[in-house]
């Protein structure tokens, strides 16, 4: 392992510090390292949009709106390879949430989520995508 040693402004120290303690954070090296590991994998898909990748796509949609449901399972379907799993709630009488783990290559995941959410009737949702390489 190497030490590294940086210098930074007071406020940046002080914020960093009350960022990694409210996370639980046992030392500032390991808040440090995950948060390059986290940048470097963002980097890392950007420029290597073939990397392989797990995801989650949670969205919230009107199963009133019509066909929604339908084809919202359809595209599931119709993109099998990249679907692993999925799980349905009911928040309310109108409103479901569902979450769905995909894999595959990053810009495929990336494609097929926006898809997902430019659907009519999704109301919003988000893609937390993690690249299957050691950053």
């Amino acid at each position: 392992m190497q030490r590294l040693t940086i210098s930074i402004d007071d406020d940046l120290a002080d914020q960093f510090e009350q960022w990694s303690d409210a996370r639980g954070y046992a030392n500032r090296s390991e808040a440090f390292r995950d948060l390059l590991r986290k940048e470097l994998g963002q980097s890392h898909v950007q420029a290597h949009p073939d990397t392989a990748c797990v995801g989650t796509l949670s969205f919230v949609y009107d199963h009133h709106e019509r066909t929604v449901a339908l084809r919202l399972m359809d595209m599931q379907h119709d993109h099998h390879e990249l679907t692993v799993s999925s799980m349905h709630a009911h928040l309310d009488h109108d409103l479901c949430m569902e979450t769905v783990i995909l894999r595959g290559p990053a810009l495929v995941v990336q494609t097929f989520a926006q898809k997902v959410l430019a659907e009519r009737g999704v109301h919003q949702g988000h893609l937390h995508l993690v690249p299957l390489t050691r950053a």
